[in-house]
């Protein structure tokens, strides 16, 4: 059974349970949003099930990867080839198995969560519409507008106009944002759980707040995650530029439900099991960022390059060799794809 139900009578579909009550007779199910989109349904205004992060019952591994990879932008320049590639499957077994067990194609999947990302920074920040345009991941105000009015059947700016008086987030410096986590998360049990682990200069933790030093495109920056609701957590992100913004809120989001921030520095911890020599190794390899002390952040994580050339005197030999292998790996693996 589909997580949302489509009311054939009104063209709209809802995230159960909804105030408005249909009869059984005109509902149908769809496992997605964009399932229900795809077949001509638009988003409930009083449900508003654009703002939850509601998985797929079930897929499959094959599908499963895929909608990560769209997470991480896979169709922002790529094509469903190049997807399909990715996969080791043909476009045609890949649109099938999207069809069947997601209700929609791979491209209407990504559009659906550009869109849905899209509605969520109207209501929740000012944000100009351009501005919400690129950190969605949209190539352009003309394609945004029109996404827009074909899942929501009204423009960004009419959609500004219908938020709730609630749905505004404001923060003393940075972007606030709102963001949906997995039906079943324990955000509190994930905080501690960072918050044990956190880098000294990196990371800044309390069983109810976790900060961390990031890159995006090339400049570091700041995320700040606090406890906002049991279905959400209260992002504010410190970055120079906010265009792609959505692949980092869905990282945020994988970080929540136990993924590693980072796949090198998730390695490099496994290696390096002594938190004070984890700390001196991000002294001895990490690029110092001015301006974060506040937040009791003082470096960016070490990148494979970085490590390559530092000084590992500090660590073991058994250790050092561990990490000069790792980042071989590493610059292997970016080699082959």
């Amino acid at each position: 059974m589909g997580s949302f139900e489509g009311v054939v009578t009104t063209g709209i579909y809802c995230l159960p349970p909804c105030p408005g009550r249909p009869r059984a007779e005109n509902i149908v199910t769809f496992a997605s949003a964009a399932g229900a989109e795809a077949a001509g349904f638009r988003a409930c205004h009083r449900c508003r099930p654009y703002r939850g992060d509601r998985k797929l019952a079930s897929a499959s591994e094959l599908v499963c990867r895929a909608i990560d990879l769209i997470a991480a932008g896979a169709l922002d320049e790529g094509d469903e080839v190049a997807l399909a590639a990715r996969l080791a499957v043909s476009e045609r077994h890949l649109r099938r198995m999207f069809q069947e067990q997601v209700g929609a194609t791979p491209d209407q999947l990504a559009r659906s969560r550009r869109a849905h990302f899209a509605r969520r920074l109207l209501d929740d920040t000012d944000l100009s519409v351009t501005d919400i345009a690129f950190a969605a991941g949209f190539g352009s105000l003309r394609q945004f507008n029109r996404v827009m009015v074909a899942i929501f059947r009204a423009t960004p700016v009419e959609l500004r106009k219908r938020r709730r008086r609630t749905d505004r987030l404001v923060a003393d410096g940075g972007l606030a944002l709102r963001v949906p986590v997995a039906e079943g998360t324990n955000v509190d049990r994930r905080l501690a759980q960072l918050a044990r682990t956190a880098i000294a200069g990196v990371e800044s933790a309390t069983p109810t707040c976790y900060r961390r030093t990031i890159v995006l495109d090339g400049d570091p920056g700041v995320i700040e995650i606090t406890t906002a609701a049991t279905d959400a957590v209260r992002l504010v992100v410190h970055v120079p530029h906010i265009e792609g913004l959505i692949h980092l809120v869905a990282r945020v989001q994988r970080l929540l439900v136990g993924h590693p921030w980072d796949s090198f520095e998730d390695d490099i911890r496994g290696i390096v099991s002594d938190s004070d020599v984890l700390d001196d190794l991000v002294t001895a390899g990490g690029v110092p960022i001015a301006g974060l002390r506040q937040f009791g952040l003082t470096y960016l994580f070490p990148t494979p390059s970085q490590l390559a050339t530092a000084d590992l005197t500090g660590i073991d030999i058994i250790g050092a060799q561990a990490i000069r292998a790792c980042v071989r790996d590493n610059r292997r693996r970016e080699s082959a794809g």
